[in-house]
């Protein structure tokens, strides 16, 4: 998919893009990684950040050290400099997840903390950096106005896309959140 996406792009596009990778982990910056990724995890479920790692870990101890340390630490959490290429930033992290966990449907519990999450970068301050946001914008998205939306939007692409039968995930089962 990825690669015909970029395939549609407009030349300029893609000549902009990044060429250099910016997630590349070594020994000297793997504890720095792990920390982003923590950071992130605890800004998106504070203040239960430990009991839901604990809860994760009652299902398998590896869970949530992969949970961290493969998603939100190298792919989730924003490398600190990149040497070209946009940063995502907090703020539309939190909408990727919520739009991705939306569209799947069935993961009502997971969209519910990615809302919340949403907000708490707001609350928290991290949206602040490195987007470029209007404020003004950042706190419609995060309030319930701007939760609705989106949960609708997703739903809209879902519901034009899937022709009313549902996702791929979960064939005609609506979302019920």
């Amino acid at each position: 998919m990825l690669g015909t996406f970029r395939s549609s792009l407009p030349a300029p596009v893609v000549n902009a893009l990044s060429k250099e990778p910016s997630r590349i982990m070594t020994p000297q910056n793997l504890n720095l990684v792990k920390d982003r990724g923590r950071s992130l995890w605890d800004s998106v479920y504070r203040p239960f950040e430990t009991k839901l790692l604990d809860k994760l870990a009652d299902s398998h101890p590896d869970l949530p050290v992969h949970i961290i340390n493969s998603n939100y630490a190298p792919l989730f959490a924003d490398p600190p400099e990149r040497p070209a290429g946009v940063r995502v930033g907090r703020m539309l992290t939190s909408l990727v997840a919520i739009a991705c966990l939306r569209a799947q449907t069935g993961v009502g519990p997971q969209v519910t903390s990615h809302v919340f999450g949403l907000r708490k970068a707001v609350e928290d301050g991290t949206w602040k950096a490195p987007e470029a946001m209007p404020e003004e914008g950042v706190r419609w998205l995060a309030g319930e106005e701007g939760n609705a939306w989106i949960l609708k939007a997703v739903d809209s692409i879902v519901q034009t896309i899937g022709e009313d039968h549902g996702t791929t995930f979960a064939p005609g089962i609506k979302a019920k959140l």
